[in-house]
């Protein structure tokens, strides 16, 4: 099969890996020096408790659910032995996963930008511990998909730049 598949998917999910992580590090980054400083004020709203603590539950439960959903979705990858197929599950699940830490990621930081309250700099951190040890790399898809050596290679060559 022509490597060109596989490194076009390959190459979409590390970018769309990429592109979250961007968006998300400086809007965060942003709301938290905001609340750090404390001389900057915008004028917000006071918004009912209630409404932290459910942006608060909110956060928690998308970071469980990623990891259970992404677990269930990777299962779908040891019926088939087309390692195409494979490849595409794991990216699909993988996007997914992204997405639903990219929503965990807003979450903080309007949780942060309103309340103030530690738990989404908490919350956030660990988001960013799946953003940065989910990455999809060559050897992580090779162990979760549980490759051989040969079909582990042609994800090698895969995620090398062309040329």
């Amino acid at each position: 099969m022509e490597i060109q598949e596989y490194r076009k998917v390959y190459k979409n999910l590390d970018q769309f890996v990429l592109i979250l992580l961007v968006m998300v590090l400086p809007v965060f980054g942003m709301v938290y020096l905001y609340q750090s400083s404390g001389e900057v004020r915008w004028d917000l709203p006071e918004l009912p408790l209630l409404i932290g603590q459910i942006l608060s539950g909110a956060g928690i439960g998308l970071l469980l659910g990623q990891y259970l959903l992404f677990r269930k979705r990777i299962k779908a990858v040891f019926f088939t032995d087309d390692l195409l197929t494979k490849l595409k599950i794991y990216a699909s699940a993988t996007r997914e996963r992204y997405a639903m830490l990219f929503a965990v990621a807003l979450i903080c930081s309007a949780g942060l930008l309103f309340f103030g309250a530690a738990i989404y700099n908490m919350i956030f951190a660990v988001a960013l511990f799946f953003f940065s040890a989910c990455k999809p790399t060559p050897d992580r898809i090779k162990r979760l998909l549980k490759l051989n050596t040969e079909d582990a290679e042609v994800i090698r060559l895969a995620s090398r730049p062309e040329g």
